[in-house]
Formats: structure tokens, C-alpha cells, sequence
């Protein structure tokens, strides 16, 4: 393995080798596996968990790392080709991103949509140039299309707490203020399929996953048993659910459009999660969420805090199965070509 791009590109094998590698690694931790290796960390946006459990993994396998913010402590990446660069950045991709690549081992990056261009946000454009770029292995931080390490994560999560590899998960729409990225949705319905799962997409009207991400995920289903739906009626979707998996998205019938979208939205700030979603559901449905999540405004507190919520659990999640990628990517990786 040379690259962790996009959980699509494994095949639902390869994914329960990586995971069980993951719990390995965690009840037998190796501390000298990476011993000399370096990991480089490139975050063009903010993190918190990525970014803590990159490190700690690289750390815990007797690693090191990195980490560049451009702009904040370092110089500003221009990303665009033919520009003049007259403004605030002072440095190309160009030239960056090989420069960090040969001070490491592995470099991960994190790239954001950009959020005026659906369907080059849907191509991963921004990402995959400047992946091109890079001749080291290298780890997909979280894309405008898809974030891998979340996706893999929570398929552990939901292995921990023996939910059925056909069980039925809803991946529901709630409310922001702001338009988020489509990047974790497309990467939960695409683990969910994988994994063989019926699942339902709950939104409003003009919050639909584009049909890309839908028809990926159809894909997937289609060779694991599992089953792809989406519909607007709560009650329906909900009904003997095992998981409900909560996150917010950009609408995607007004994609880029500021006003458009924040109109579309002002219109669906009942869509904060309660405990009265879960009627109808299975009684011991669980609380999924890849964090951050606003309280009170996408999930009440009163959910975050109780049993339901297994929120914790999938962000300490990531500390094992990145362990687990990168194990593979440095370690397995020089061992097969020695």
C-alpha cells in the first residue's frame, strides 16, 4: 500500500486486514516499528482530532512527525496554476510540497472543498493536484470528496459494539449556521456500503447527496448486500434503526451560493437532533457524529451526553486504525521490498 487516499479504493478485505491490524496494534503496541521514520503533516485547514492522533500514532510507533500550517507559522501556499503571485502567498505548491516530501517518509494532507464548484469539488481537484506532486506515500487528511481515516474509524467503532455487518444505518442531515463540506458524509455512506449495511440518507428537500456520491456508494452496496436509500420523512428512515449517524452539509441545490444556501437552511433549524428522533428506532439505537458538533444547534446536549452517544469512542477510534495506515505505508510497506 502506498497511498491512503479513499476507503473506495479498498475492497471490504483489505479494509477488515486494516482493522484488524488496528486492534492489534492496540493491544500490542509495537514502540519501535517507525523508529527513524518521519512523518509529514500538511494541514491547509483547521484540525483537532486528525491532527492529535496522527501524531500520537506516529509517536506510540517510535516515529516522529511534523506539522506545517501554511499561513500560520509558515509561508502561504498558492495552489493555482498560471497565477501572478502578487498577493499574500509567497510560496507555489510547486515547489513546496516536494520540498516537505523529501524531509519525510509519508506525508499527509488536508484540503478542504472549496465550496463554489460542485463538481470540482466532487473531482477532488485541489487534493489530487497537489498529490501529484508528492512521491511519497501519502495519507488523504480529509478531501472536499471523502475522509478515509474517519470512514475507517468508524467502521471500527461500529464492529466494537457488534453492530450487524447488514444492520440498518441512517445517515441524517442536521443543522449549521454555515455550509459544511460533503467530505464525511460521502465517506460514512461509502463505509456503510463497504460494509454491507442498509442504509438510509435522511435531508430535507434540497440537501440530497449529488448523485456521484449516491451511485458510489450503490456501487459498493451492490457486491456486500448492503442496500442505498434516501427520503425526507424522519419517521420512516428511523424505523429499526441501529445506528443514527448525524452530520451537516452544504445545500447541494444552491452549491456555492452563499445566500442561496443560508435561505435553504434558515428554514430546517428544527433539524437538531432530539431523543424524540429515536422513536420507532431500535431501543439500544446508537449516537454517531465525527466531531466537531455545536451543541444545541445540530444535537442536544442532553443526547451528546447520554448513553446513546458513542462520540468519544469514534474519535479515540482514529488513534488505532491510523496507527494501523501507517504501519502499512511505512513498515509493511519496506518489509515487502526487502
Amino acid at each position: 500500500m502506498r497511498r491512503f487516499i479513499d476507503l473506495a479504493d479498498c475492497s471490504r478485505e483489505q479494509v477488515r486486514a486494516l482493522l484488524a491490524l488496528a486492534r492489534a496494534l492496540e493491544h500490542e503496541p509495537q514502540p519501535t516499528a517507525l523508529a527513524g521514520k518521519v512523518l509529514g503533516l500538511l494541514f491547509m485547514n483547521p484540525s483537532l482530532r486528525t491532527l492529535a492522533s496522527f501524531q500520537a500514532a506516529m509517536a506510540r510507533l517510535g516515529g516522529s512527525s511534523f506539522v506545517i500550517s501554511p499561513g500560520s507559522g509558515s509561508w502561504q501556499l498558492e495552489q493555482r496554476s498560471g497565477i501572478v503571485m502578487d498577493g499574500a502567498a509567497a510560496e507555489h505548491v510547486r515547489e513546496g510540497l516536494p520540498v516537505l516530501a523529501s524531509y519525510c517518509d509519508a506525508l499527509g494532507i488536508r484540503q478542504f472543498a472549496e465550496g463554489k464548484d460542485l463538481d470540482a469539488d466532487l473531482a477532488d481537484a485541489r487534493f489530487l493536484a497537489m498529490a501529484a506532486l508528492v512521491d511519497k506515500p501519502l495519507i488523504n487528511l480529509e478531501s472536499a470528496a471523502t475522509h478515509p481515516c474517519q470512514a475507517l474509524a468508524d467502521w471500527k467503532t461500529l464492529d466494537e459494539l457488534e453492530v450487524a455487518q447488514h444492520g440498518k444505518l441512517v445517515l441524517a442531515w442536521a443543522y449549521h449556521p454555515r455550509a459544511l463540506p460533503l467530505a464525511v458524509p460521502a465517506a460514512v455512506l461509502q463505509m456503510a456500503a463497504l460494509r454491507g449495511m442498509q442504509v438510509t440518507v435522511l435531508r430535507p428537500e434540497g440537501f440530497a447527496l449529488p448523485g456521484a456520491i449516491m451511485q458510489k456508494a450503490r456501487d459498493a452496496a451492490a457486491h456486500t448486500g448492503g442496500h442505498v436509500r434516501e427520503t425526507a420523512d424522519r419517521h420512516e428512515a428511523l424505523a429499526d434503526a441501529d445506528v443514527l449517524y448525524v452530520k451537516e452539509w452544504a445545500s447541494t441545490a444552491c452549491y456555492g451560493d452563499a445566500a442561496a444556501d443560508a435561505a435553504a437552511r434558515e428554514s430546517h433549524r428544527d433539524w437538531c437532533v432530539s431523543e424524540q428522533w429515536f422513536e420507532g428506532a431500535r431501543r439500544d439505537c446508537r449516537l454517531m457524529h465525527c466531531l466537531p458538533v455545536r451543541r444545541n444547534v445540530a444535537i442536544r446536549e442532553e443526547l451528546l451526553d447520554g448513553s446513546r452517544a458513542i462520540v468519544r469512542r469514534q474519535a479515540y477510534n482514529r488513534l488505532p486504525v491510523q496507527m494501523a495506515v501507517l504501519y502499512r505505508l511505512l513498515k509493511q510497506t519496506s518489509e515487502a521490498r526487502a
